[in-house]
């Protein structure tokens, strides 16, 4: 079985779980999924590519297979699908080099100039 045949698996063995467990709080996940990828002012689509995005930058592989397969069944393209990657990559990225201005100013209080 392939890596991502398993976290298939293991998303619908741990979902019947929690349903056979009743879970409360595992039933409400459902309606506030359910609630989120629907169809509103932003199309179905685009929050699965936008859920692509926060996918990747959140390193959650299940998410990732689960909002891309999504995504593709609600017709966004392949292009589509790597541009959301894409903007992930940016915004992975983007708050690096903001935390790397902060380490920079750490340094400078270390070593001033001038000393």
């Amino acid at each position: 079985m392939g890596r991502i045949e398993e976290l298939v698996r293991q998303r619908k063995w741990a979902n019947g779980k929690m349903l056979q467990y009743n879970s409360k709080v595992f039933k409400k996940f459902q309606e506030l999924e359910q609630a989120t990828f629907c169809d509103g002012e932003l199309p179905k689509k685009y929050k699965e590519l936008i859920a692509v995005g926060i996918s990747v930058v959140t390193n959650c592989e299940s998410c990732m297979q689960w909002h891309i397969s999504e995504a593709a069944k609600d017709g966004a393209t392949e292009k589509e699908i790597v541009e959301a990657i894409e903007v992930a990559f940016e915004m992975g990225i983007g708050p690096a080099t903001v935390n790397g201005r902060f380490a920079l100013e750490v340094l400078e209080g270390l070593f001033p100039k001038g000393a």
